[in-house]
């Protein structure tokens, strides 16, 4: 199987190294191509445009930033669809809006093409351990003939139906983590302000039923003051704002999603777009 990989950035990279290492043919493209250069030297081939990618490869996954990203690289000048065969997939890895997703795979399929929406969850961490969690919709044995890429980058491969279900899963799953992650923030403040050992107080919190991979992975990160981006706030707040667009296209009141996103756009305009989610606990600071 021919693998094309568009999108070389905090979690591509690793995920991309990741196929190489499973020992998948690995074509590779990004707009900056100096990314390319350290999966060039392990043996990827890497290609100038979207659409030379997608002429020599079978399937081809994508991860980028948002939905006008992916419809670039799909649809733009020299994108992937100019250069698709018929009986080729397209495997969209970014979190972007589910309607869109519907759209596109339908504009795919026109040319005989299979799309798959399967976000991932797990941070830099897991992409690179290859623990992912990954969120798949679309046709079933297209599902099936990718698992083994998916195994290759994730521990938690699910299948949740049709086309745009992936996306609407990670919606929920951004939803839960951030509402998760304010509750740790809020935590943390209260213990220092209470004068607790914070060390301590992730110890105990950790281990009991109030436990959680937040908690965990981003925790001992506020408290060492260490806001390096696993996940960037810019890319969370974006992720709730399609929650946000999901959650009022089916008429429901989700006030943790509304506090949510408000509280990630404040982040935002505070200039901490570029932080790690744990980057949040600023907001509260003086």
């Amino acid at each position: 199987m021919k693998v094309g990989f568009a999108g070389l950035g905090i979690m591509g990279a690793p995920m991309a190294s990741n196929l190489l290492k499973a020992g998948f043919d690995l074509r590779v493209y990004n707009r900056t191509a100096s990314r390319c250069e350290p999966l060039v030297a392990r043996g990827a081939k890497a290609y100038s445009t979207p659409a030379e990618l997608a002429a020599e490869s079978d399937v081809v996954i994508t991860i980028v930033s948002d939905t006008p990203d992916v419809e670039a690289v799909l649809f733009g000048e020299n994108g992937l669809a100019s250069g698709l065969k018929a009986g080729a997939v397209v495997v969209d890895m970014s979190t972007i809006s589910p309607t869109r997703t519907v759209e596109f795979s339908k504009r795919l399929a026109e040319q005989g093409v299979s799309m798959l929406d399967a976000p991932v969850s797990g941070g830099d961490k897991g992409a690179i351990a290859g623990t992912l969690s990954i969120m798949a919709g679309g046709d079933k044995a297209t599902f099936d003939r990718c698992m083994p890429l998916f195994e290759a980058m994730g521990k938690n491969v699910v299948y949740t139906g049709v086309s745009g279900n992936g996306q609407k899963t990670k919606m929920v799953n951004q939803v839960v983590g951030s509402v998760n992650l304010i509750a740790m923030c809020e935590g943390l403040r209260i213990a220092k302000k209470a004068g607790l050992d914070p060390e301590k107080t992730l110890d105990a919190v950790g281990g009991g039923a109030a436990g959680s991979w937040i908690w965990t992975n981003l925790g001992p990160r506020v408290v060492k003051d260490d806001f390096a981006p696993g996940f960037m706030i810019k890319l969370q707040q974006k992720d709730l704002r399609l929650a946000s667009e999901l959650v009022e296209d089916l008429g429901m009141d989700a006030p943790g999603t509304k506090w949510s996103y408000e509280l990630f756009t404040k982040a935002l305009e505070m200039g901490l777009g570029d932080d790690g989610n744990q980057g949040l606990y600023k907001v509260w600071q003086d």
